[in-house]
């Protein structure tokens, strides 16, 4: 009996691990406007021309080279890509402004400032402010004649947000909120107009709100000095009694989290997307080292192990992209389902992103982690140049560091998959129940061998179809037998976690490279990823889900989940040596990154 069954439509977040989507049904990177390319190019060219030129400038943080750089980047309208036009913006959909994010994602300490301000600097006010904030806020930030910041994060509260002590306190004469506290790490802190801010009314309610620059009692501190991102603003806050008027309260009193916590979904996927911009351009940074090394007569890029290097860093890319736009088209229609249903802009968007919370942690992690490795072969390519300062793979391998950090920690983004997969299922808004009882029957039946007929891509389908089903069979085994104690095993938890990340982007790389050869039958080097992706991942989550058996269960119930593992990721022989060489002459000949 098969865990999953087909489903047209929309699929719920989280309910891929139920479903079979159709490779018809999903949005891939193949399919993008000509608008959307052109946006793209666009993006890429304004790093190229722009920051790259000064990029060490940058570095040394110049004072007003980099708010100079986002006014240049308002001006072509890259502050404003999904900003209503009412105020200013271009009014594009989400999967646009998700592009912009990717193409301006190789820009190093520059890319770090215009998503803090288009997204965490601006989002917070454009989605939960009054019609008198947006009014005042919206069009200033859209331009970069204002910049904008955030401040969440305590010297003692990191990701436990609302353990935070920033204080606020209504003033005798009801006018003025007095904040008292300190926020550190805050990115574009040192130049920025508006800061949207946290703190806590009379010792208990979580709230934001909205702070000047030039507000009495509020001060910053001095420019970090950091390990990466070195031209990105990094200062503290303080707020000795900091008179902020009571009509800048950001929502309502109390429901601070509410702000918080939805910004950060849409910040995850965006994060995704920058990484992957930066991920490409580093490879093709590391491709035309390559080409141009001479070792033993030869270039570097003629040799196996430099073409499994270059190779592996196209399929973690490329699945990584291919799960990005599946999701944030997931996103883009479930706002326009809510829009159509009379939701206000506003609520149409942060309900989309809710919907897809779980799938924007899995992509914050595998997108960090992506560009992380691809950076850190990136300079093992280069060798002992890799290590200077004067070649350029150097600076993507400090500043890519900070991304397993941002956006909530990738080990706390790990256990949120997992906890919002578990409390989605017992409030009924997915049916995991069902699919699991019908894994626990397989397990005690013998197993389906197939016919030897199968029609095309029906292996890679099915090995798809039962890694989920370790999925539902480790998770539903690990909850039955800990129950509320789960929340303290993380390690089990994170175990589930890097299965179902692992298979949700195998399972977009699949459905990417069939829906290519459905429509342009041109596609053997797309298989190749798929296929060698998928070939890894069954490992992966054999071992993911060894790892969590062997730490809850014992006895013959651990013997037979073992062997439900082993059956649930076997994978057929595959050739990833000749695959990957395949992958890497078609990069080494392009002389880039270009799939």
């Amino acid at each position: 009996m098969s865990a999953t069954v087909s489903t047209p439509g929309l699929l719920k977040g989280g309910e891929w691990i139920i479903r079979e989507s159709l490779p018809e049904s999903i949005f891939i990177p193949e399919d993008f406007s000509e608008e959307q390319k052109m946006i793209m190019e666009m993006c890429s060219s304004f790093v190229k021309t722009e920051v790259l030129p000064v990029i060490e400038r940058i570095d040394k943080l110049e004072p007003e080279l980099m708010p100079s750089l986002l006014d240049k980047a308002g001006e072509q309208g890259l502050l404003g890509t999904s900003i209503p036009e009412e105020y200013g913006g271009l009014g594009k959909d989400f999967v646009t402004s998700t592009l912009v994010n990717e193409g301006l994602g190789c820009g190093f300490s520059f890319s770090v400032a215009l998503a803090a301000h288009t997204g965490i600097g601006t989002l917070p006010i454009l989605y939960f402010g009054t019609d008198a904030q947006k009014q005042k806020y919206i069009p200033k930030l859209t331009t970069g004649e204002w910049k904008g910041s955030y401040g969440l994060t305590e010297p003692n509260s990191g990701s436990d947000a609302l353990g935070a002590k920033t204080s606020a306190k209504l003033s005798a004469d009801g006018k003025y909120y007095l904040l008292n506290g300190q926020k550190c790490w805050i990115t574009n802190g040192g130049f920025a107009d508006v800061y949207t801010v946290f703190a806590k009314v009379d010792g208990d309610k979580f709230t934001a709100f909205i702070v000047d620059r030039g507000t009495e009692g509020f001060t910053q501190g001095p420019e970090e000095h950091k390990m990466g991102i070195k031209g990105s603003s990094t200062v503290q806050l303080y707020f000795q009694d900091a008179k902020v008027p009571v009509e800048n309260v950001l929502g309502e009193i109390g429901k601070g989290h509410i702000i918080a916590f939805n910004i950060l979904n849409i910040g995850r996927l965006k994060l995704c997307a920058a990484a992957l911009g930066g991920a490409k351009s580093a490879a093709t940074t590391s491709i035309e080292y390559a080409n141009t090394r001479e070792q033993f007569k030869q270039p570097i890029a003629q040799f196996g192990a430099i073409k499994h290097k270059i190779a592996e860093m196209a399929i973690r890319m490329w699945a990584a992209e291919s799960a990005l736009y599946r999701t944030a088209k997931w996103i883009d229609e479930k706002e326009q389902e809510l829009l159509q249903s009379g939701k206000p802009f506003n609520e149409a968007l942060l309900g989309a992103a809710e919907e897809y919370a779980i799938e924007c942690a899995m992509l914050k992690v595998f997108g960090s982690e992506v560009l992380d490795y691809v950076v850190d072969e990136g300079v093992q390519i280069h060798g002992g140049n890799g290590f200077s300062a004067e070649y350029i793979i150097s600076r993507a391998y400090r500043d890519s560091r900070i991304n397993r950090i941002f956006e909530g920690t990738n080990e706390i983004n790990r256990l949120l998959t997992v906890d919002m997969v578990l409390k989605r299922a017992m409030k009924g808004r997915l049916d995991l129940m069902g699919p699991a009882t019908a894994v626990q029957k397989e397990l005690m039946s013998i197993p389906d061998f197939g016919s030897g007929e199968e029609a095309p891509f029906a292996k890679e389908l099915k090995l798809i179809a039962s890694m989920k089903k370790a999925i539902l069979m480790v998770a539903g085994a690990a909850v039955q037998k800990l129950m509320m104690k789960i929340e303290s095993e993380q390690e089990i938890l994170m175990h589930i976690a890097d299965m179902a990340i692992n298979v949700f982007h195998a399972e977009s790389a699949l459905l990417r490279a069939i829906k290519i050869s459905n429509t342009s039958g041109e596609a053997a080097l797309y298989q190749d990823i798929a296929r060698t992706y998928l070939y890894d991942t069954a490992d992966r989550v054999n071992k993911s889900g060894r790892d969590a058996i062997n730490a809850f269960a014992e006895g013959d119930e651990q013997r037979m989940m073992l062997l439900g593992v082993k059956r649930f990721t076997k994978a057929d022989s595959f050739n990833t040596k000749d695959a990957r060489r395949r992958i890497a002459d078609k990069l080494i000949s392009d002389n880039r990154y270009g799939l």
